[in-house]
């Protein structure tokens, strides 16, 4: 066979894709693909392919193309016979002209060498070395040049219209040879280009060209049998890149064959000479080839592949198309040749480049299938809405079903030991002996050291006992340490236990006291005897260690409020005896699974942070004690079996569960641990490396293998892959936080470092990377491949290893899933991170199902699940650059992505899929180039970020508390416990999420032209900068000098300290929220910054002065020297004092229920007033609620009940105690309140009045439905003392005792959307304008202290058909009620001349408001134009026919359902 074939088979097979059973198939009447290339039986001799580089099989001199290869819709690179120079002397001249000077073209064109098609011949005489040809086939049947795939070599494709092929010099001559076996292509044109002089050689201005002649003449032939047809048919496909047809192609391409042979025949070839020459193997393109330097025959094929995965690496591991693929496996060819013209032989160069893993990678991408290519999964097309995991919130509190437990007799025994040693306790042990217990505690007092141990075992018994001065070590006490009684023996000593009887009523304990004195030992092992039979500690012996570490300085533990508190004391006792081994920490943490269980989500989250804490390396691994590595792994499999089957039951904590087998390896039963022991040995033998740092790795491995193995292990690759450079080792180690002292710390230290022979690099290689599947198969489950292999299953079949260990698969996976497993190990490495990340996704969608069903495998999946999640994490920062210059919708793509991933991983996700939804329909948005995308993504945004910042408070709250307490009863590093939750988070998706977030915000900001500033209250004014990280902490507080605050959280509630000047923050506040309203009206500037690196420059100027100067759109600040304070700025501190503000008391007028028409100054707020001035006045679309109230005065006469004097006693109390400063009465108050009975007067005469106004009365639905009113009632009345509104009045003296509280009582209206107006434009000023902002559901969610915005716009009062969307809503809650009465605050301290009362106090309705996570991407309000359109121009007429009515600008709230307005309330806007 030809070199030329064998490049492209190589190539071939270097270049297939991944095919995956989801992918499209051909499957269709007509010729089929099969059998279109199916060969009948051919001559001995019939094309021979390279077996160990093709996997196109030929079996029994038959041609069989497998049908996978080409239904599949796999990509593959053309196989590209290439064109050689031309000297051919039978070449016929039909072209001669001189190009410059004494430079000559001549053209000669004759039949192909194979006896089909032409050849041009190209000779120009006397010229530069530098020619290139331009040129492309002219075909009558388009206009533009034809590419033929038959090129010369070196042909570069230019701009996808020609081909430039390169002269070869042959003395003072260029030459160059080009074959043309297209039969569609009837001439050939061409220029020249001297590249050096970068001059064109035209013929007279226009292209060379050369007819073919004869191209178009029909000649009668005889007919082709079909089988040469069906081999040409295959050929051609091979040329075209082996694409997949469709049916209509397949029967073109086949009669395309068939018109190939017959145009040969028609040249005079004959049928049997067509047979020889497609039949023909070694010679195919032999005759073409046949001025071929025959050293390039010389280089090896597996050089090449080696010399072409070289230059990928170089390039950076690119995605290449199929024609670069083509042309960087020719310029690695010719790299290779040009060593070879050099002088060095094949040998000299694989010794060159062959170096470390280079063989062991080309090999794994042969084995692959595949090499440059690109390749993407279908992804199916699911509803989101199948990905929700929703469960009942329970509040975070630790179970109490089962008491901690009473300490037994044996801890009283001991404790009492301890209180009378009076010494320092320098350890407390604890073992189980079945269902008994036995403990030790070790005290130091002056010099002397003593060992107390007590059991509660029942037979007599034994101490089997020695010294150690070193671990490990039995050495015979000596006779003066020896209690009274005791046996001297070989290297032990042997003492009977006491019996005693201790505690109430009195049980039986064992003792025994062992006095040390100060003799230089470091521990006492044992083993216990008792009727003949040896105890022992899980098959070890028992150790007591005497030497204990400087103890890290412990925290003052607290309470343990928030956690499993008695869950962890138990852990905390437990630790020293889990110190031990990882087999010892397993088997405690498996006993403590049931206590976790009863505990709840906090005792799963305490388990959680223990095993975290481990597996940080906080906590000791291994102290004094030898375990066998199956040993450990079984620990760790029964472990994780009482894991796996707590996720079943316990829907509700899935994710922390999977945290937890996060922490731990998989571990196994039987041989899966054992191979750690064996297989080390195997290696050591194979590769003679008996001694140094394998063997002190050996001991390590057969005394307490560890994770840390897995680390050594890759080391240990990394050094032989790096040849040999110790410097690889030690840059794993320390990487992954195993240093120099760190290895010398282990029970069987590692001292040396590795120093293998080079001819040991090979198999050791070999060994080393089968040795990692057998560590990762226990301390990695992980793992992404080890966790791949024991879900789709392997054979452990390495030479020397035990040969015959199979894991077999889990049963019942998707048919599709190993293909698409498969496709994810084959692009771990991929540049191009997007379609791998496609890939993980797609497999964690096929899995879900599996995981939430019981199977024995399931910790399998779910270890597999976890891997998975993990890589896409990996693989989005390592997809960060590529982001870099990337357009916004690139990064949407990349959002949505993990997105997905995080709402796989979470529990109570509902809110997560909802942002989801929204990036997609964000997405849409943008490809139809919606004015608005940028707007909707960026609300998009803040929900995501909202959605996140819930997230982190949760796992805040449920695992910080955890983490501090048992980090201070484990002596924990200070700062691990303190950025606990933090790393938790930056562990998973949310934190690769939360940087995209970023990246894109300043994107869609540009886009939407938002710019940095959101402006709520444009007051001009200069302060100095205090930082804040809740306004909440510190609304009570008042300033002594102009503040400026700049505070993290503002939810929109709060109350406005004295002396502030303005608030600024990253917090989104509603620009129609409480606290915005009392920032206009109390003149300070209010204003939300969108950049964090100007809130970063505010914040650093904490304690500066600053003067601020907002804009429309921005806020400008500058410092100014204190001198200049009171320059022309607004201070809001002009006076020195706040103005005093006097209340009229109101009195009760006799009635406890009035009807609207009965609403005057005396007897309610301006509330109920306005809303009855409305009722008949507002246009007839506009509905208004019926309403009643209870009016002032009537709270003051409940409570001057008789019935109520113990209440009226107490609030008299506290009312002192606040007058005294004690603000805590505030709360009591409250309380005591609640307590009030209602007299039976008002409860007829509210009963009657609502009756009688068309309202139902409460109490006709049962009494309970009454109290619920009544609570309602009190509710509002003791929000008179609640905080903000106290602290409110008295910043402006307003005497709290004259504050009255009217009720307003209405019927609530099940609202569709809720929205507040303000007439004049509060951000501008504009009274020309009106500006609102809407809710789904109630209005709380945008007056109250709900996160998020609300959607926002405004509308010119001259044109209520064009009202201007500035922000789509945010907000993730929406409040749903149902049909019921909502009683309203309505007070005489609100809306008063200098005054902002309102909204300080309560408005309570008789029904809890149900939560609702919204879904905006299916409500019409925001994907429906028409009735957006329809709903705002509504809302803004209802404002403009409100102010007519009035006369003056008023902030007004209502509610839409099914389409109509209702207005619920109105005042001034102020």
């Amino acid at each position: 066979m030809s070199n030329t074939v064998r490049h492209g088979l190589l190539h071939q097979s270097l270049c297939r894709p991944t095919s995956l059973e989801h992918q499209s198939k051909t499957s269709s009447p007509g010729v089929s693909i099969n059998a279109l290339f199916q060969a009948s039986p051919a001559k001995q001799g019939t094309i021979q392919l390279s077996k160990t580089l093709i996997c196109t099989k030929f079996r029994e001199n038959n041609l069989k193309v497998p049908k996978t290869d080409i239904i599949k819709g796999r990509r593959m690179v053309s196989v590209v016979p290439r064109a050689v120079l031309a000297t051919d002397p039978a070449s016929e001249l039909s072209r001669k002209c001189i190009l410059d000077g004494n430079s000559e073209l001549k053209i000669g064109v004759s039949t192909s060498t194979q006896g089909m098609g032409f050849q041009i011949d190209i000779q120009v005489t006397n010229i530069s070395d530098s020619l290139v040809l331009h040129w492309g086939g002219v075909s009558y049947e388009q206009k533009s040049w034809v590419l033929p795939s038959c090129q010369p070599d070196g042909t570069k494709l230019y701009k996808n219209r020609a081909l430039r092929s390169p002269f070869s010099k042959s003395g003072s001559d260029s030459l160059l040879k080009i074959e043309i076996n297209d039969p569609k292509i009837q001439a050939l044109e061409f220029l020249i280009l001297d590249e050096a002089r970068n001059k064109w050689f035209k013929d007279d201005g226009d292209n060379f060209r050369v007819q073919l002649v004869g191209r178009d003449k029909q000649i009668a032939v005889e007919s082709v049998p079909e089988d040469l047809v069906q081999i040409q048919a295959y050929l051609r496909w091979e040329r075209k890149g082996k694409q997949m047809y469709s049916p209509e192609q397949e029967k073109v391409e086949y009669e395309a064959a068939r018109a190939e042979l017959l145009d040969e025949i028609a040249r005079g070839a004959s049928v049997e000479q067509i047979r020889a020459r497609l039949t023909k193997s070694d010679d195919k393109f032999a005759t073409k080839d046949s001025n071929v330097s025959k050293s390039k025959s010389k280089i090896p094929d597996d050089l090449v592949q080696i010399q072409a995965y070289i230059r990928w690496e170089k390039a950076g591991k690119p995605n290449y198309s199929p024609d670069q693929q083509l042309k960087e496996f020719e310029e690695a060819r010719k790299e290779l040749q040009a060593e070879l013209d050099k002088g060095s032989s094949p040998e000299e160069i694989r010794k060159k480049i062959v170096k470390g893993e280079i063989q062991t990678k080309v090999s794994k991408q042969l084995e692959k299938k595949r090499y440059f290519t690109v390749e993407r999964i279908q992804r199916k097309e699911r509803d989101l809405m199948q990905l929700l995991n929703k469960y009942t919130t329970e509040s975070v509190k630790e179970k109490v079903s089962v008491p901690p437990q009473s300490p037994t007799a044996v801890e009283f025994f001991l404790k009492a030991k301890g209180e009378q040693d009076g010494g320092t306790i320098l350890n407390k042990l604890f073992f189980k002996l079945v269902d008994k217990e036995l403990r030790v505690i070790v005290t130091k007092l002056s010099g002397r050291m003593k060992i107390y141990l007590a059991t509660d075992l029942k037979s007599p018994l034994v101490l089997h006992w020695a010294l150690s001065r070193k671990a490990g070590e039995w050495v015979t006490p000596p006779p003066s340490l020896t209690p009274q009684g005791s046996v001297s023996l070989d290297k032990a000593c042997e003492t009977q236990f006491t019996e005693s009887y201790y505690g109430e009523p009195p049980c039986q304990v064992q003792s025994l006291e062992i006095e040390i004195g100060e003799e230089n030992f470091v521990g006492m092992p044992f083993v216990l005897l008792s009727d003949g039979n040896w105890i022992k500690n899980n098959g070890s012996d028992f150790y007591i260690d005497f030497v204990v570490g400087p103890k890290k300085v412990k925290k003052d533990a607290g309470d343990g409020k928030g956690t499993a508190k008695a869950l962890l004391d138990k852990i905390a006792e437990m630790e020293s005896e889990a110190q031990k081994s990882f087999m010892h920490r397993f088997n405690i943490a498996s006993d403590l699974v049931a206590w976790a269980k009863d505990a709840g989500e906090l005792g799963f989250a305490g388990i959680f942070v223990w095993m975290r804490f481990m597996a940080s390396r906080q906590l000791i691994w291994n102290k004094n004690y030898n375990v066998k590595p199956r040993e450990i792994s079984k620990a760790q499999d029964t472990l994780t079996d009482l894991l796996q089957n707590a996720y079943i039951s316990y829907p509700p904590y899935r994710e922390i569960l999977r945290m937890i087998l996060s922490t731990v390896g998989r571990g196994g039963e039987g041989d899966v641990g054992q191979r750690i022991r064996d297989e080390i040995l195997v290696i050591q033998r194979n590769n003679d490396c008996k001694g140094g740092m394998m063997e002190e790795w050996h001991q390590k491995l057969h005394n307490n293998t560890s994770p840390d193995d897995v680390v050594i292990c890759q080391a240990l690759i990394d050094y032989i892959k790096s040849d040999l450079d110790i410097s690889a080792y030690w840059n794993t180690l320390n990487s992954n936080g195993i240093t120099k002292e760190r290895l010398l710390s282990y029970d069987r230290a590692i001292h040396s470092e590795p120093n293998f022979r080079r001819d040991q690099k090979d198999g050791l290689l070999r060994d080393l990377e089968q040795y990692m599947r057998s560590l990762k198969a226990v301390h990695s489950g992980a793992d992404l491949e080890s966790a791949i292999a024991n879900c789709l299953g392997y054979r452990a079949q390495g030479q020397g290893f035990m040969v015959g260990v199979q894991i077999n698969p889990v049963p019942g996976l998707p048919s599709q899933f190993p293909g698409l497993l498969q496709y994810i190990l084959d692009h771990v490495e991929d540049k191009n991170v997007e379609p791998f990340l496609e890939g993980l996704l797609e497999a964690r969608e096929e899995l879900r199902p599996l995981l939430l069903k019981s199977c024995d495998r399931l910790k399998d999946l779910l270890f597999l699940d976890i891997a998975l999640d993990s890589m896409v994490r990996t693989a989005t920062e390592r997809g960060y650059e590529t982001l870099n210059d990337a357009g916004p919708e690139k990064i949407m793509y990349f959002i949505t992505l993990v997105l997905e991933n995080l709402a796989l991983s979470s529990d109570n996700n509902e809110d997560l899929i909802y942002c989801l939804k929204g990036w997609n329909h964000a997405l849409r948005m943008s490809s139809s180039r919606d004015g608005d995308w940028a707007l909707y993504a960026k609300s998009v945004l803040d929900r995501t970020r909202l959605a996140l910042s819930s997230k982190a408070e949760l796992y805040h709250q449920i695992l910080q508390p955890s983490a501090e307490y048992l980090g201070s009863l484990l002596g924990v590093d200070q700062w691990a416990v303190e950025i606990f939750t933090e790393e938790t988070i930056r562990a998973g998706s949310a934190a690769s999420l939360s940087q995209l977030l970023n990246r894109l915000d300043p994107v869609l900001r540009k886009t939407a032209n938002l710019g940095s500033w959101q402006i709520i209250s444009p007051i001009e004014t200069a302060g100095y900068v205090v930082v804040v990280d809740q306004l909440l902490s510190v609304q009570n507080k008042s300033y002594g000098q102009p503040t400026i605050l700049v505070a993290k959280v503002v939810k929109g509630e709060e109350e406005i300290p004295d002396g502030t000047v303005a608030v600024l923050t990253p917090d989104m506040p509603d620009v129609l929220s409480h606290v915005s309203v009392r920032a206009r009206n109390c003149k300070v500037c209010f204003a939300t910054c969108f950049d964090p690196n100007i809130l970063s420059d505010l914040q650093s100027k904490e304690g500066k002065l600053l003067s601020l100067k907002p804009t429309s759109v921005d806020v400008v600040y500058s410092e100014v020297k204190d001198g200049e304070l009171r320059k022309g700025s607004s201070t809001n501190m002009e006076d020195g004092s706040s103005p005093s503000i006097t209340l009229v008391k109101k009195q009760f007028c006799g009635r406890y229920a009035i009807l609207s028409e009965e609403f005057t100054s005396e007897m309610v707020g301006a509330k109920s007033r306005n809303i009855a001035y409305l009722k008949g006045k507002v246009p007839s679309w506009l509905g208004i609620p019926t309403s009643v109230a209870l009016p002032f005065g009537v709270f003051e006469k409940v409570l001057s009940d008789s019935s109520n004097q113990a209440v009226a006693d107490t609030l008299q109390s506290l009312k002192k105690q606040l007058g005294e400063g004690d603000f805590s009465a505030l709360g009591e108050i409250r309380r005591a309140m609640l307590q009030l009975v209602a007299p039976p007067q008002l409860v007829q005469e509210l009963k009657s009045t609502m009756l009688s106004s068309g309202m139902p009365w409460l109490g006709d639905e049962g009494e309970q439905r009454w109290d619920q009113a009544w609570m309602a009632i009190k509710k509002v009345w003791a929000s008179k003392w609640n905080e903000r509104a106290y602290f409110s009045t008295r910043k402006v003296k307003l005497d709290h005792d004259y504050l009255c509280m009217a009720v307003l009582v209405q019927e609530i209206i099940n609202a569709d959307y809720a929205f507040v107006v303000h007439t004049t434009n509060p951000s501008s000023g504009d009274s020309s304008e009106i500006y609102a902002e809407v809710v789904k559901g109630l209005g709380e969610t945008l007056v109250g202290a709900y996160p998020g915005r609300a959607l926002s716009f405004v509308c010119k009062k001259s044109d209520f058909n064009s009202p201007k969307l500035l922000g789509y809503p945010s907000k993730p809650i929406g409040l749903f009620i149902r049909r019921s009465i909502i009683f309203r605050s309505d007070s005489n301290g609100e809306d008063l001349e200098g005054y902002a009362g309102a909204g300080l106090y309560d408005s309570v309705p008789m029904d809890e408001e149900d939560e609702i996570v919204v879904d905006y991407s299916s409500d019409p309000l925001l994907t429906d134009g028409n009735f957006r359109h329809s709903i705002l121009s509504s809302i803004a007429r209802a404002g403009s026919a409100i102010e007519e009515l009035y006369g003056t600008p008023q902030d007004i709230e209502g509610v839409v359902r099914d389409g109509q307005i209702y207005v619920v309330q109105t005042r001034p806007q102020m």
